[in-house]
């Protein structure tokens, strides 16, 4: 069988396998990986170390597999349309689109495992090639770009003209040698006033031109600026990545997202006409569409575990994702929240409870503030009195 031939078969057996879109790229060294290092070099990483340890691997996919050749990239895609009314109620927890429905991880991680195995009995290689869906150090965005799936744009995802950039991206690195598709084209900048530009093989044209729409969306201007992003200020980081507590100053500008945020995709012109999703696994589990932030607050540890069995919301664990719910609670205002968030200030651990007495806090007409003054005089717990009266010396959210 020709190279051309086994391309175009694998290509269709990816599409076959519940994949949007299939590219390949020729195994070198990383694109972008120096500024990568820069990004790392100044801080914006934040408290993911794990980076740091991986940061020499991604030089160059061959540090994960040395015989590899060919570096396989799927999409696929998860967009979903949100009734902005629930958007747009405080009283409701947000929870990112990507993590609506199942985990994507095991989904396209078992469909790679499938087009890894198909090809291997295709070339009679007995060898296992290296699947990767955010799990390995590899530098996806920039390698999806090269194999011509999309262009970065100024959020830094990776857009994909045609269908915007709310999609998964997936990998397989393989031995064999394929046909590649050509990186897109970067225009000159005398055909591009407004930035940069790419012609992908298609025809189409990417680029953010002089649009600025995600960085004025950002509320805690994480985008430092264009193609820059700093997740020591981003929402997605705070609510998942973080593991200790959320800055003060940024808790009033997280709203009521409780899990990642999709601020800078929705505003996106590109995601304007974004397919929905077709993959039967992908359609969103209704309790995970703006819940209720009072049923989230009552959520025990086991609760938390089956409401969002096989979702990435776990990622966060029950004490990070009621950190999160607490923010939420305390930015809506409501009195109502009272009673559960004292439940949390005076049985759930010294990170919950901390930002719990932050949320009382905040509450209206200052309903909070006797529960935290009794509580300050009861607790035993050095850490937790040190919160209150942190609480009690920030202003009120909107006030």
């Amino acid at each position: 069988m020709s190279v051309m031939s086994l391309t175009l078969r694998l290509k269709q057996h990816a599409l076959a396998l519940g994949f949007d879109r299939v590219a390949i790229a020729r195994v070198s060294p990383s694109p972008d990986y120096e500024r990568y290092l820069r990004w790392l070099q100044a801080g914006y990483a934040g408290d993911m170390h794990y980076l740091h340890r991986h940061a020499q691997l991604k030089a160059d996919p061959r540090n994960l597999l040395p015989e590899a050749r060919s570096l396989i990239l799927v999409t696929l895609v998860y967009h979903q349309p949100v009734d902005p009314a629930l958007r747009a109620d405080p009283s409701r927890g947000q929870i990112a689109t990507y993590a609506l429905a199942e985990d994507y991880h095991r989904l396209m991680r078992q469909a790679l495992i499938a087009l890894d195995r198909w090809l291997a009995g295709q070339t009679g290689r007995e060898s296992r090639g290296r699947v990767f869906v955010d799990s390995a150090p590899v530098l996806e965005r920039s390698w999806s770009m090269r194999a011509g799936l999309g262009f970065i744009g100024k959020n830094t995802c990776l857009i994909s003209p045609g269908v915007g950039s709310d999609i998964f991206l997936g990998g397989l690195l393989v031995p064999e040698t394929l046909a590649y598709d050509s990186p897109p084209q970067e225009l000159e900048q005398r055909h591009v006033r407004t930035g940069p530009a790419w012609r992908f093989e298609n025809g189409r044209v990417g680029t953010c031109g002089g649009c600025s729409r995600c960085l004025a969306a950002c509320p805690t201007a994480a985008l430092r600026e264009p193609y820059t992003l700093d997740a020591r200020r981003c929402i997605s980081y705070l609510t998942i990545e973080l593991r200790s507590a959320i800055p003060l100053e940024l808790r009033p500008l997280l709203g009521n997202w409780v899990f990642g945020c999709d601020l800078c995709q929705e505003v996106c012109p590109w995601n304007r006409r974004a397919p929905q999703a077709q993959h039967p696994r992908l359609r969103p589990h209704p309790d995970r569409i703006a819940p209720p932030l009072l049923d989230l607050l009552a959520l025990d540890e086991a609760g938390f575990a089956e409401r969002f069995r096989g979702s990435a919301v776990k990622r966060t664990r029950w004490s990070g994702f009621m950190r999160n719910v607490c923010v939420a609670a305390g930015n809506w205002g409501d009195p109502a929240v009272a009673p559960l968030l004292r439940h949390h200030l005076l049985s759930s651990p010294a990170l919950v409870a901390g930002h719990a007495a932050w949320a009382l806090a905040q509450l209206r007409g200052g309903v909070g503030r006797p529960i935290l003054e009794e509580a300050a005089a009861r607790s035993d717990r050095p850490e937790i009195r040190r919160a209150i009266l942190e609480a009690l010396m920030q202003p009120r959210s909107g006030a």
